[in-house]
């Protein structure tokens, strides 16, 4: 029997995917009992232990097309994940030949839908606007923060913190992040977006994830950014937001956060029982 063969012997497949560098090990446990654990979730996220990712994503069965569990890099989890949930919506319509899908996650219920030329929408739901929604620490204005540079809170499932800057590539985004992320007015922790305005529909973002570090691009930090924009009469509600790693469409409408742009399914592979064994 080959060697590759005989390696991916554990029943437990995945996929690599990515949205703008925004990158993910996807599990489908749709057809079996699969359980992934912080520990193995940490793992499987080096970089050179393990496979790497921003994010690991669980395919689940659910009350609708399907059910979407996140885990970040440091094996903690998060109720959303924007990238992640195109490339599954993606993978997903290719799958089942819909253009339309309703998923569940820890977030709520999203919908998503195919967008034309490889691109794929995703509703991430209703921005999160009062302060014990995101969550902070204690009652407060979400508009603008009690902390120097008077950044924006929103909760899109997970916390959020925009600052809105001069000159988005001249922050040190490794120790800004770092420094925020851990803010006592977020008792679980943030992420970090530095946000330079272009125009009344353009914006230049970069972002720190929390449990991640420093990524090319966040759909959920995409989505927080462009309502807090708007809410602080900088924007409109309908922005191209460019990103280290691409360019999203995020839409704030009547009935949520509609954010587009393209996916990528790399490989799939299968992990090792002796790898799997080395993470228990």
């Amino acid at each position: 029997m080959p060697a590759m063969q005989q390696n991916t012997d554990s029943n437990l497949p995945f996929m690599k995917m990515h949205g703008l560098g925004n990158d993910f090990v996807v599990v489908d446990a749709r057809l079996g009992d699969i359980a992934i654990t912080p520990a193995m979730a940490k793992g499987i996220a080096h970089r050179q232990f393990g496979v790497g990712f921003d994010q690991l994503a669980v395919i689940e069965n659910g009350a609708g097309d399907a059910h979407l569990v996140f885990y970040n890099a440091d094996g903690s989890t998060s109720a959303a994940c924007g990238n992640a949930t195109r490339c599954i919506a993606r993978h997903l319509m290719d799958e089942s030949g819909k253009t339309k899908l309703h998923l569940t996650t820890d977030r709520g219920d999203l919908w998503a839908r195919e967008a034309g030329d490889g691109l794929t929408s995703v509703n991430m739901g209703h921005p999160q606007l009062e302060w014990h929604e995101v969550p902070l620490a204690h009652e407060m204005d979400t508009l603008r923060l009690p902390i120097d540079g008077e950044p924006t809170a929103t909760g899109m499932g997970n916390p959020h913190c925009t600052f809105f800057v001069d000159d988005a590539e001249a922050v040190d985004l490794t120790a800004f992040g770092s420094a925020h992320e851990h803010h006592p007015l977020y008792p679980e922790r943030t992420n970090v977006q530095v946000a330079q305005i272009v125009g009344p529909d353009h914006i230049r973002m970069r972002v720190w994830e929390r449990g991640v570090g420093i990524t090319l691009a966040s759909g959920s930090s995409s989505c927080a950014t462009a309502v807090a924009a708007a809410r602080r009469g900088l924007t409109g509600r309908s922005v191209r937001i460019d990103l280290d790693g691409g360019t999203l469409h995020v839409d704030w409408r009547d009935d949520g956060v509609w954010m587009t742009g393209p996916t990528m399914h790399v490989f799939t592979g299968a992990f090792t029982r002796e790898f799997l064994e080395s993470l228990a």
